[in-house]
């Protein structure tokens, strides 16, 4: 039997403080607390050991959180159960997500024996201002010390991660944070716009600003204190200026969000677009598995005693029940072949090469046109998409409003 590929996404809930604009799973924690769920990470992670024995790893991307504030010990236990557990093909690409302020030549090093070949640097802007508003711990010279201190322990695929529409922000400014990072020569950088999403200070801020403003009800005292958001033709133009500067500088755009130096694209992610299958360990952490999607209980206090860690690692293999894990997840959803028709066109599509019709007819057995043809029809009409041989794709003003494409191919 031929192996089935296989990524794996780890995550590490930690954080040295919560930035204004995260709603990511991840808090402060206490040196206690991390051991512990590193206990039970490996604990979960040695349990699939028979369940996932015909896959074959081909990427392994370390998130949070933090993953950086761990020690690296703790990083060497994840990674001594990973490889016990899982056959990881020889060239995985191999991701820590890495922050400034979080870094040591000692955790670098210990990272390298790992087994980590690639690291992705949050950077977020060059502007200390701007960096003091999204609440990040650390400077731009700290970042640039976290940097050199990577590429001198040997790390040669490096991602810098960028934030743009940030609060205050000029479009000369973003353009000073594009220079000074493409001058440093990363393989990859990763260039988001700021969303402001519910539950964070930034919501608090701008969130409840803009529902105010739409009811009339705005209350200057309450937001003349922060600067404005960019408007929708600031955020329009930042995004071209994106993509035309880092063309200039050698970097391609693969996906709507990333750019990358030929042969560096992340495979990781790229596997997400193309739906291939991938296991989430740890608290919250989501999957796609035989066609169904299911994610682990975001509740720590549940997930730790799931796999009690308040035994010894050797009390814990001995006792674990083969499908305890399975206790934790929620949301499970067995996808129909409509909604993987659906994944295969809004997740595909946002790749700059598009989708292929031989790709669609190769998993579905069903020609594309048959499924979506007036959709094809009607978009490309509206300028919106760009069918080329076997290729479809987005054109530069379809990107501009790329949810509204997606939504075409939901039924």
């Amino acid at each position: 039997m031929r192996d089935r590929d296989l990524e794996l996404y780890v995550h590490i809930p930690f954080c040295a403080r919560k930035c204004a604009y995260c709603d990511f799973l991840s808090a402060p924690a206490d040196e206690e607390t991390r051991k512990a769920y590193v206990r039970a990470l490996a604990a979960e992670i040695r349990g699939k050991k028979e369940e996932y024995k015909e896959y074959r790893v081909s990427t392994v991307f370390v998130g949070g959180g933090t993953p950086s504030i761990l020690d690296g010990d703790d990083t060497a236990r994840i990674f001594a159960s990973l490889y016990e557990s899982f056959r990881i093909r020889d060239n995985a690409e191999i991701t820590m997500e890495v922050n400034p302020g979080t870094v040591t030549v000692e955790k670098l090093a210990a990272w390298k024996k790992a087994g980590i070949n690639r690291l992705s640097i949050g950077l977020q802007s060059a502007d200390d201002r701007e960096l003091r508003l999204l609440g990040r711990i650390h400077t731009y010279k700290d970042f640039l010390e976290t940097y050199e201190q990577a590429r001198r322990a040997g790390f040669q695929n490096i991602n810098i991660d960028l934030i743009s529409a940030i609060p205050g922000q000029t479009l000369q400014s973003w353009e000073t944070t594009l220079a000074k990072t493409a001058d440093l020569e990363p393989q990859h950088i990763s260039a988001y716009s700021l969303i402001v999403e519910e539950g964070t200070p930034f919501y608090d801020r701008y969130g409840q600003k803009e529902n105010e403003e739409s009811s009339g009800l705005l209350k200057r005292k309450q937001t003349e204190a922060w600067p404005p958001l960019p408007n929708e033709d600031e955020e329009r133009w930042i995004y071209k200026r994106t993509k035309s500067f880092l063309e200039e500088r050698g970097y391609h755009q693969y996906e709507i969000s990333n750019y990358a130096r030929p042969g560096y694209e992340c495979r990781h992610n790229l596997g997400y677009w193309d739906r291939k299958e991938y296991l989430g360990l740890g608290l919250g952490a989501s999957s796609l598995v035989n066609n169904r999607r299911f994610h682990n209980t975001a509740d720590m206090d549940k997930y730790m005693k799931a796999f009690r860690t308040e035994r010894s690692d050797t009390d814990i293999d001995k006792n674990i029940d083969k499908n305890i894990d399975k206790d934790i997840y929620e949301d499970v959803e067995e996808l129909s072949l409509q909604d993987c028709m659906e994944e295969f066109m809004f997740l595909g599509l946002r790749k700059t090469d598009g989708i292929s019709r031989t790709d669609f007819s190769d998993a579905f057995h069903s020609d594309i046109n048959e499924i979506y043809g007036s959709q094809l029809k009607k978009l490309e009409k509206e300028g919106l998409l760009f069918l080329k041989d076997d290729r479809i794709l987005l054109t530069e003003r379809g990107t501009d409003v790329s949810n509204m494409v997606f939504v075409e191919f939901m039924f």
